[in-house]
């Protein structure tokens, strides 16, 4: 299905996507360039930089903190409201919810035991009040990237490739965004194979694109993978859940090839168009929810 860019109520330009990657790169290596050259000061101000350190939520949040500005300048409060209302669009195929559900945890459990785990370690909660605590700051940390990444900068590459080609654009850019965390001791990805991590990243951004796009622009979709992908329920699989979320990315491709291998078959628009009375008539004449999307 083609994905109108609507251009009556988007202003944006794939010249956008500069300001953004100057402001997500200049916030998240800004704050680690600082801990890695000024290592004491700011531990004596700051404290030791962790995963739970609020300066590393600051620097997750780079990429929504750069979609957010430019659309509120752009559009004002109206249209950063209409940009977040992609927040709640949870209408897509119910074969991705149970992707999301049965199908995303098995390269963890594949790779655990390629890594040879044992049985104690392939559920590592201890307890369900502790998961949801753990759950709940992960929910609020790396799924709130998808704002940006997905929200912002995949509809404007899609204007001009096609959403394989933006979705390894980003994968690559998204990878690298993370390499100064691989630098720094304390931070979760210290202890991780650069490598490996850069080319998961690749195919996880696959994966949210085809969900991006299969939900017609819901940020929602992309940010539950996001979760499910950093979900404590599932084991330690480093490095070797990479090679079966490549696999998977692969099938994604395949599965969805009519659509994510054509220019023009994606999303384009950043903000979801404003339905017309007209619109809404026929909405309740046909007693359908009208879709937010073109």
């Amino acid at each position: 299905m083609k994905h109108s860019k609507n251009p009556s109520t988007d202003s944006f330009t794939i010249f956008s996507i500069m300001p953004f990657l100057i402001i997500t790169f200049g916030i998240a290596w800004g704050i680690i360039a600082l801990y890695l050259f000024l290592p004491d000061q700011m531990a004596s101000i700051f404290g030791q930089l962790t995963g739970e350190h609020p300066l590393f939520y600051l620097a997750t949040y780079g990429p929504a903190i750069a979609a957010l500005t430019i659309v509120l300048y752009k559009t004002g409060l109206k249209g950063t409201k209409r940009f977040l209302s992609r927040l709640l669009m949870w209408r897509a195929p119910a074969v991705w919810y149970l992707f999301l559900i049965l199908v995303v945890p098995a390269p963890f459990y594949i790779g655990a035991a390629i890594k040879g785990l044992p049985l104690t370690e392939m559920f590592p909660v201890s307890s369900l009040g502790a998961y949801l605590v753990t759950l709940f700051l992960f929910a609020i940390k790396g799924p709130v990237e998808e704002i940006g990444w997905r929200g912002f900068a995949l509809p404007l590459l899609q204007r001009k490739m096609s959403p394989l080609w933006a979705a390894l654009l980003i994968g690559i850019i998204w990878g690298f965004w993370h390499l100064p965390a691989f630098l720094l001791s304390g931070t979760p990805q210290s202890a991780w194979s650069f490598s490996d991590f850069f080319v998961g990243t690749i195919a996880l951004s696959i994966i949210a694109t085809a969900l991006y796009n299969a939900s017609r622009g819901s940020i929602l979709l992309p940010a539950l993978f996001h979760l499910q992908v950093n979900n404590p329920l599932w084991p330690d699989a480093q490095p070797y859940d990479t090679i079966p979320f490549v696999v998977l990315a692969i099938l994604v491709i395949w599965f969805n090839r009519e659509t994510i291998l054509k220019k023009d078959s994606g999303v384009t628009s950043i903000l979801p168009p404003i339905k017309s009375k007209e619109d809404e008539t026929k909405g309740v004449k046909n007693k359908q929810p009208v879709s937010p999307e073109p």
